[in-house]
C-alpha cells in the first residue's frame, strides 16, 4: 500500500475524526500515555510563562495532556486537518489554549525563531513526507535550551515488538476502524509505523538535526515496545547553523 500523505492523509482524517475520539478511548493507556509523555517536558512552575507549540494535536488529547502536565502554559495546537480541528475546538479549554489550521510544512514564517519554549508531537513524524525538515523548524521555533517531547509509535529492535503491533493492527485496530468506515486510514495507522524509523533510528534522526540530550523512554502496557518519547533539547549552536 502507499501510505497516505498530504491531502489526502488530511482528508482521511477529516473523516475519521467523527469516530476518532471513540475509538481511542478504547485503546489501553492512550490517554494516560499522553499525560505521561507531556510530563516528561519537565515545564518548571506548572510551565508559567512558557509558550508551547503541540504539533499534530487532532481532536485535542495531546493539548490535553499538555494542560494536565502545564496548566498555566500558554498552548498553541496545530493540525493540517480541519475535521480533527473542529472536534478540537468544539471542546471547552481555559484562556491560553489556541488552534492552529496549518501543515506542519506550512508553518515556516508563521512564527519568528525561538518563539517556543516547548514543542510536543504525537504520532506526527511518521506521517511527513520529511521529517528532517519538520524537525529543522521545530529547532528553529525553539528558544535556546528549549524542550522537545515527541509522542509516537517507534518499533524496537525485538522482533517480537513488529509481531505485536501486526497482531493488534489485525485483531483490533483495523477491524475497528473497519466497522467505524475507515478502513483506508487504519491501513494507512499499520503501515506507516511498520515502514517508520524503529526507536533507536528516530533517536539518531534527532541528534543529527541538532539536538542534545535526547533519550528515548518507554511506555508501559502492551505499547512497550511500540510506543516511546523521545526528550531532547534545543542547542545554541544548532540554531547558528540553520
Amino acid at each position: 500500500m502507499t501510505l497516505l500523505r498530504g491531502d489526502a492523509l488530511s482528508a482521511a482524517f477529516d473523516h475519521g475524526s467523527v469516530a476518532y475520539d471513540r475509538l481511542v478511548a478504547a485503546s489501553p493507556g492512550y490517554h494516560a500515555h499522553l499525560r505521561r509523555s507531556a510530563r516528561r517536558l519537565r515545564l518548571p512552575e506548572g510551565g508559567r510563562g512558557l509558550r508551547v507549540l503541540d504539533l499534530g494535536c487532532g481532536t485535542g488529547a495531546s493539548t490535553a495532556a499538555l494542560l494536565a502536565a502545564a496548566p498555566h502554559a500558554r498552548i498553541t495546537g496545530v493540525d493540517a486537518s480541519t475535521g480533527m480541528l473542529d472536534r478540537a475546538t468544539s471542546k471547552s479549554w481555559p484562556p491560553g489554549v489556541d488552534f492552529v489550521h496549518a501543515p506542519v510544512e506550512e508553518l515556516a514564517g508563521r512564527w519568528r525563531r525561538g518563539s517556543f519554549d516547548a514543542v510536543f508531537a504525537g504520532y506526527l513524524f511518521r506521517n511527513l513526507d520529511d521529517p528532517d525538515s519538520a524537525l529543522a523548524l521545530v529547532r528553529d521555533l525553539l528558544a535556546p535550551d528549549g524542550r522537545l517531547a515527541v509522542h509516537e509509535y517507534t518499533l524496537g529492535g525485538s522482533p517480537v515488538h513488529r509481531a505485536v503491533w501486526n497482531a493488534v493492527c489485525s485483531v483490533i485496530i483495523q477491524p475497528a476502524g473497519r466497522l467505524a468506515g475507515d478502513p483506508e486510514l487504519y491501513r494507512h495507522l499499520r503501515d506507516s509505523v511498520a515502514r517508520f524509523d524503529a526507536a533507536p533510528a528516530f533517536a539518531r534522526r534527532l541528534r543529527r538535526a541538532g539536538f542534545a540530550g535526547v533519550r528515548v523512554l518507554p511506555l508501559p502496557g502492551w505499547q512497550t515496545g511500540i510506543t516511546h518519547t523521545f526528550v531532547a533539547r534545543s542547542t545554541p549552536a544548532a540554531r547558528e547553523r540553520s
